[in-house]
């Protein structure tokens, strides 16, 4: 992994994010303080501009494979009445 302080990253940023691009990570510091990441997107090809907007935003996270759901993943889920699910997706939705 690569490390670039802020004015590094600035001055070459279309050669850290060529080496982004070819799988690699730049880890970017301030004042030599490790303070983000930059990595590649995995998947993105089956993502719509909704979805990658989500996960630019930092609200939704890419699945690290693309391997189906194993049939018991919901076999332990705890029961939630369809009216609660309900007022919950309304709430959210009304904060925006």
């Amino acid at each position: 992994m690569k490390t670039a302080n802020i004015a590094e990253l600035k001055n070459a940023l279309s050669a850290y994010l060529a080496e982004v691009k070819r799988g690699g990570q730049i880890l970017v510091s301030d004042r030599n303080v490790p303070f983000a990441k930059i990595v590649p997107l995995n998947y993105t090809d089956d993502y719509d501009a909704e979805e990658m907007e989500l996960v630019a935003k930092g609200l939704m996270t890419l699945p690290e494979t693309d391997e189906p759901l194993p049939d018991d993943f919901f076999d332990d889920l705890p029961y939630v009445p369809g009216n609660r699910a309900i007022e919950v997706v309304v709430e959210e939705r009304n904060e925006d």
